[in-house]
């Protein structure tokens, strides 16, 4: 094997000064070494050096863990939105359906936890004192109402749409950014329901996700130059139940394509050296709406 330039000589050849110029091993400072990690230039002893591909490298670059050198998890394939490319892409599909499949379990075995679950502003309605509800503090149910389902039908519906779309979604985007989409399209949803709907109508479903899903479908389809008509028709005949068939929140529906078009773009169309700045801050500009509606709304009802 060549030696590098500047590693020590024989004996003969290494004066004072030349010895003084090699720098020490970044962890055995004693030990003069003219060797360096091939990734992150730190001087290192034969005792740190391991063996790689060309050359060699410290032991903190060998394991990936260097604060300094580039480590495995640069080089991993990325989504187009900058997520990480996973073995099973579709593992939080999975677990949402699980999760929503779970309480629509539950909630037919316990029917009374419905009533703790679904989105309701504010019950029992006036003159009577305000018990239940988000106007008094049940913040929670804006989330858990995207996780219940009462018929079959709608669970049913609901849960094809989730794989159907979801699924390339969560591969297009990468986990992280598809949970926080789903997220953001869902509390949208409640939000605006929240807003417009009657404080005693309770609502229920992942609707407000699932729309937000075909808003950033659509997205992602017009940024990959896909035929964009079967989303766009699917779109339009879900649009067309949702004002044409009654006991449908349409506030759910629309909220979240709103939502999910806006997180949507921001997901694949935020620049590279931005990109989760924009991305995630998109995300949390959204909230911070779903959060103002609320307290709008439970201003006006309290």
């Amino acid at each position: 094997m060549d030696q590098a330039p500047g590693s020590p000589q024989g004996p003969d050849d290494q004066g004072p000064q030349h010895a003084q110029s090699l720098p020490g091993c970044y962890r055995h400072p004693d030990r003069e070494t003219g060797i360096r990690c091939t990734r992150c230039e730190r001087p290192i002893c034969p005792e740190c050096m391991v063996n790689a591909s060309v050359g060699f490298q410290c032991p903190e670059c060998a394991r990936g863990d260097s604060g300094t050198g580039h480590s495995p998890a640069a080089a991993r394939p990325r989504t187009i939105a900058g997520g990480t490319v996973t073995a099973d892409p579709r593992l939080l599909t999975k677990i949402l359906i699980g999760i929503n499949v779970a309480v629509f379990i539950a909630v037919h075995v316990q029917p009374s936890l419905l009533d703790h679950l679904v989105l309701i502003g504010e019950w029992p309605p006036a003159p009577f004192k305000t018990t239940q509800g988000v106007a008094d503090g049940e913040w929670y149910r804006l989330v858990t109402a995207m996780f219940t389902h009462q018929q079959l039908w709608h669970i049913a519906f609901n849960m094809l749409s989730l794989w159907w779309l979801g699924g390339p979604l969560e591969a297009a985007l990468g986990r992280a950014r598809y949970l926080s989409l789903y997220f953001a399209s869902g509390l949208a949803g409640s939000a605006l329901t929240y807003l417009l709907a009657s404080p005693t109508q309770a609502s229920l479903g992942a609707s407000g996700a699932i729309f937000g899903l075909f808003g950033a479908t659509a997205v992602l389809m017009r940024r990959l130059n896909y035929d964009m008509r079967p989303i766009i028709a699917l779109l339009v005949i879900n649009l067309i139940f949702t004002f044409g068939w009654s006991n449908i929140a349409w506030q759910a529906h629309i909220g979240g394509l709103v939502a999910g078009v806006i997180t949507g773009y921001a997901m694949v169309h935020a620049p590279r050296e931005h990109r989760a700045l924009v991305q995630y801050g998109t995300c949390a500009l959204v909230l911070v709406v779903v959060v103002v509606l609320t307290l709008v709304r439970t201003a006006q009802l309290t």
